[in-house]
């Protein structure tokens, strides 16, 4: 049975049986898996102390079937230093990981822009920018994509976006938000320069994923709403 080793980054864990935890990672040649990895019994394993969220590491693993033997840990970089609303929005990022994509599908790109957006969370760049950036390309890999063309072509001020059909002109009242036209151009044009732009941005990617998670919540939301 081939062993295979790549860089990854730890999404989740959580105890499994006896010294052993179950780990969401995402890898950069097979995308998000689960890894079964025994840690032993001290409160100081190393490797428990590796299967951290934000900290590159290189893994080998093992096995044929969804859930994979973790073989070995190794460190490959430093940790990324988040603190206050970058720690949250990588949690976030993380859970919308965990919760949305799809298991052993490569996805390399992905992987890269993770990568990116931890690096602009710990170099305090524009948080809303690095998370929109990163939802977009979520979507994209998830077969979500977004025609903006009858938001130039067509004359109405708003628009609704509905799953199925895309945007349409909000010439009715629906139980949907409805975006400004011009906002939604500029998105389309990756301007988003002004918070009026940033927010309507935010709203729309809300939206999307909340009707792909289908009513399951995010508990990292929780997070900002706690510090507010």
């Amino acid at each position: 049975m081939q062993e295979i080793t790549q860089p990854a980054f730890v999404l989740h864990t959580r105890p499994y049986r006896e010294n052993q935890l179950l780990v969401d990672l995402l890898t950069e040649n097979d995308g998000k898996l689960a890894a079964l990895s025994y840690v032993g019994h001290s409160t100081k394993s190393s490797r428990k102390a590796l299967l951290q969220p934000f900290s590159p590491i290189n893994v080998t693993l093992k096995g044929q079937h969804s859930l994979k033997s973790l073989i070995r840990v190794e460190p490959a970089g430093k940790s990324f230093l988040l603190k206050k609303n970058a720690l949250f929005s990588a949690f976030y990022i993380n859970e919308l990981l965990v919760k949305l994509l799809g298991e052993n599908i490569a996805c390399g790109e992905l992987f890269q822009q993770y990568k990116f957006s931890l690096e602009s969370l710990a170099e305090a760049r524009s948080i809303e920018i690095c998370l929109r950036e990163f939802e977009l390309m979520l979507m994209d890999e998830l077969g979500v994509s977004f025609d903006f063309s009858l938001v130039f072509d067509h004359s109405a001020e708003g628009f609704y976006y509905l799953p199925d059909e895309g945007f349409i002109p909000a010439y009715t009242k629906l139980k949907q938000p409805c975006y400004n036209r011009w906002h939604l151009q500029a998105i389309a044009e990756r301007d988003l320069s002004t918070p009026e732009v940033l927010n309507t941005f935010k709203a729309l990617m809300r939206q999307v994923i909340n009707h792909l998670l289908n009513g399951v919540p995010l508990n990292s939301r929780k997070l900002f709403s706690k510090k507010a």
